[in-house]
């Protein structure tokens, strides 16, 4: 007789392993499959984002930026080291100690909830089936009311920079340096390349950017991305827009990368380390079965309504795997809408507020719409902006770069957007999509009272100068 459960979960990412989680809490009797296997052999749970992904990248820029901190600005303080050094050992060790004890947290929390952990490979089967590969090889089919695939994203490749050992890597290997590399090379300045890329160059690599598009994060408000470009030139990441990458070639401990720079002239250069982060794609391979019913759309992702439902009833998928953003928030938030669908609660996203961060110092965070969106579609707006060097706090501690940018409706002043570049970006940003998440106006914002000195006041700042009440800054009058 196989296994029957109420709820099969394929993949323990954070979209997987929180389905399961509140799907157990609802009293569904869930397992979850998950293949990642540690050094040891036994299982890894977490996914990309605790084992190579989210986790282990901001412990590698928080450790890196505490160098940098006391390398540039310690002096600034008044206080003063001598013979300082970096051991990329015991940094690497810090981090594989807080992946370790976070993936096994989240075995404690199946544990603790009654979720049953299977370690191997999961396939859907016709009839809402699962075939559940085991790590010696042998195979058991699962029967399941539900199934609920999470299965996440692994990195793009391209053709022009294969993988080597060591010598040009993916956004995994650039976590297992050994060293700092004197040459650093980053295809692709966007968040993975520009995260990667900040650690080691506060550690003391030469690192080049190489990004094919010709707008910097075409994606933020691009108010707030020409400020990142101008913050990250400072910091001396040398970042080349409009370069596309045509070959490279490896020679002995070194790699020359062949590219068209932005006239669309022959150039190389030459690294000692190479990371491809051209972005993710959506991870299916031996997933579906013939004549399961789950179908893929145009980009490869598995084809979902608004609700994560596939085209076959009761099999749902969540997270990198289907459309939308590829981030860890958005998937867990999937997770639980799903398992709440399951139970007959309910329950739905609001996609139009998943904020994003990119975790480079300064932060830069948004939620909602950029003001290039709200120009295209002929919405009309109006702007307040607050930049953090007319902020006490902020001077206080030396993080004066950057601004906060409030976007809202012009006739009914409600938020649409904020943009934030600087200290903190991503707690300010989800400021305001707590906000927007109860349709609050700019002058509601500007209502409320901010403790001093904070921060935070440079997003009150800035809602008040939405219709030029900014206390702190001369507020631009307003055209007629």
């Amino acid at each position: 007789m196989a296994q029957k459960f109420d709820v099969v979960v394929i993949g323990s990412g954070p979209a997987g392993y929180v389905a399961a989680i509140r799907a157990a809490q609802l009293g569904l009797k869930t397992a979850c499959i998950e293949k990642w296997t540690r050094e040891d052999g036994k299982q890894a749970l977490g996914g990309t984002c605790l084992n190579v992904g989210c986790i282990p990248s901001k412990a590698l820029l928080d450790s890196s930026y505490k160098y940098e901190s006391a390398h540039k600005e310690f002096k600034l303080h008044g206080i003063s080291l001598d013979n300082l050094k970096v051991d990329v050992s015991t940094m690497l060790a810090r981090k594989n100690k807080i992946v370790n004890n976070l993936t096994t947290g989240v075995a404690g929390l199946f544990k603790a909830n009654g979720v049953t952990s299977l370690h191997g490979m999961g396939k859907v089967l016709p009839g809402k089936q699962v075939e559940w590969t085991k790590q010696d090889g042998s195979s058991e089919v699962l029967d399941a009311e539900n199934i609920i695939i999470a299965t996440g994203s692994v990195p793009i490749d391209i053709p022009p920079t294969p993988l080597t050992e060591e010598l040009i890597v993916d956004s995994t290997g650039a976590l297992e340096f050994t060293e700092v590399p004197k040459r650093l090379g980053v295809i692709g300045a966007g968040v993975i390349g520009l995260e990667l890329g900040s650690v080691w160059a506060r550690l003391g690599s030469e690192v080049v950017v190489l990004e094919a598009q010709e707008a910097f994060l075409s994606v933020a408000d691009q108010q707030i991305a020409k400020e990142a470009l101008k913050v990250f030139k400072k910091q001396e990441l040398d970042i080349r827009l409009g370069c596309r990458v045509t070959g490279s070639e490896n020679k002995g401990q070194e790699v020359i990368v062949k590219y068209l720079d932005d006239k669309g002239e022959e150039q190389q250069i030459t690294f000692d380390k190479l990371i491809v982060a051209v972005g993710r794609r959506p991870y299916t391979e031996g997933l579906l079965a013939p004549g399961c019913g789950v179908n893929l759309d145009e980009r490869g992702a598995i084809f979902v309504d608004d609700q994560c439902r596939t085209d076959v009833p009761g099999i749902y998928a969540v997270g990198d795997v289907v459309r939308g953003p590829m981030l860890a928030h958005k998937g867990s938030e999937e997770g639980i809408m799903v398992a709440e669908l399951i139970t007959g609660q309910a329950a739905q996203m609001n996609y139009d507020l998943i904020p994003s961060v990119i975790y480079t110092h300064p932060e830069i965070a948004w939620v909602g719409k950029t003001e290039e969106e709200l120009k295209a579609s002929g919405e009309p707006y109006k702007v307040g902006t607050f930049p953090f060097v007319a902020s006490g706090r902020a001077m206080a501690s030396n993080e004066t770069e950057g601004m906060v940018k409030v976007v809202a409706d012009e006739a009914t002043d409600r938020i649409l957007g904020v943009h934030v570049i600087g200290p903190s970006a991503a707690e300010l940003v989800q400021q305001g999509a707590i906000a927007m998440e109860f349709g609050s106006s700019s002058e509601d914002l500007g209502l409320m009272i901010f403790s001093h000195p904070t921060v935070s006041e440079a997003l009150h700042e800035a809602a008040l100068a939405v219709d030029g009440h900014a206390i702190h800054i001369a507020n631009r009058k307003k055209r007629k």
